[in-house]
């Protein structure tokens, strides 16, 4: 998988402002960020997992404590959704 590298500044020592080391805080980062973009419909469950460093599993069961619902698919994702899980796992 090839990646791209995205660089922000924040203020010096917001980490430990949040009581998080600069790994943790780069992780939360991109944690939240997969999590308001999955919830706002710009990206797939299986994308968001991906930006997470996570499994889609791992994933959903992230949405739960941070309570954003795995159901926020467009209508005409769903089908399209379900085709593809039900292939992925044999029975399509």
């Amino acid at each position: 998988m090839s990646t791209d590298r995205l660089e922000l500044d924040y203020p010096a020592g917001f980490e430990q402002a949040v009581h998080l080391t600069k790994s943790e805080f780069e992780h939360q980062l991109r944690l939240m960020a997969a999590l308001k973009m999955f919830e706002l419909g710009k990206i797939s469950s299986g994308r968001a997992a991906e930006l997470a460093g996570m499994s889609r599993a791992e994933f959903f069961d992230t949405c739960g404590r941070y309570r954003v619902s795995i159901f926020n698919y467009p209508d005409e994702e769903i089908a399209d959704e379900l085709d593809s899980e039900l292939t992925a796992l044999g029975k399509g």
